[in-house]
């Protein structure tokens, strides 16, 4: 996949229901309710048709067809529009438990996102991740720093979200929801680009420079071999 391709449904879940929230409230003069509940239904038709095209249920997916799926008709039938805006923190804080959950279990569930982007789909640096990540403690101790970080980050967002769901005017917070998200996400990428991919990547090329070869797999260099002999007259 490449990278415009991933980030596209990024802007349909994110750009669309902001602009058909203010489109349906201010354009149409619909309820608050109301336009949140049908600005909600892209991001969850979008999804919804994708595990249907696809014929394959990704967890993200799935927990964000089933937040909206549940979440929208209770907020409907509550008749609270902050309840609403809650329920898109639910992602979040859901995601980042089951983050955290997967780095106690020793089994980082966001490796699969990171790997992508540093094996670049190329069959060498695959062979040189797969070694790194066996032979490596190293290397294995950064996939659970970087999910690590991005379980924090997301439970962070949802509470930050929900306090300002309750604190701050509706309409103020279908559009700062979504800066609070995107600076969570901002830091999520410089923490743990810090603290986890930036040395994986290094360690990965230092693995792809030695070939492979034992005793390089942490990235430092394989030292010559002393020579013993005897010397002669």
């Amino acid at each position: 996949m490449t990278k415009k391709k991933a980030f596209a449904p990024l802007l349909i879940d994110v750009a669309v229901p902001i602009g058909s929230y203010y489109l349906l409230k201010d354009g149409l003069g619909l309820s608050t309710l109301a336009a949140l509940g049908w600005s909600s239904l892209v991001p969850a038709v979008r999804t919804g048709w994708s595990v249907v095209r696809e014929r394959s249920v990704n967890v993200l997916a799935a927990l964000i067809l089933f937040v909206n799926v549940v979440g929208l008709p209770l907020s409907l039938v509550a008749g609270d529009p902050r309840l609403m805006l809650v329920k898109d923190s639910g992602v979040s804080s859901v995601v980042g438990i089951g983050v955290l959950v997967s780095v106690l279990l020793g089994r980082p569930a966001m490796t699969a996102g990171m790997k992508p982007w540093l094996v670049k789909g190329d069959p060498g640096r695959e062979e040189a991740w797969l070694r790194l990540q066996g032979e490596s403690a190293a290397f294995r101790r950064f996939e659970r720093v970087f999910s690590l970080v991005w379980g924090v980050v997301l439970l962070g967002e949802c509470v930050v979200r929900i306090v300002g769901a309750y604190t701050l005017p509706v309409d103020t917070m279908v559009w700062l929801g979504t800066v609070i998200m995107i600076v969570a996400m901002a830091a999520g990428f410089v923490v743990s680009g810090a603290l986890a991919a930036g040395p994986m990547a290094a360690m990965l090329e230092a693995e792809l420079k030695c070939g492979g070869h034992k005793g390089r797999s942490d990235g430092i260099p394989e030292r010559a071999p002393a020579v013993v002999g005897t010397v002669t007259t």
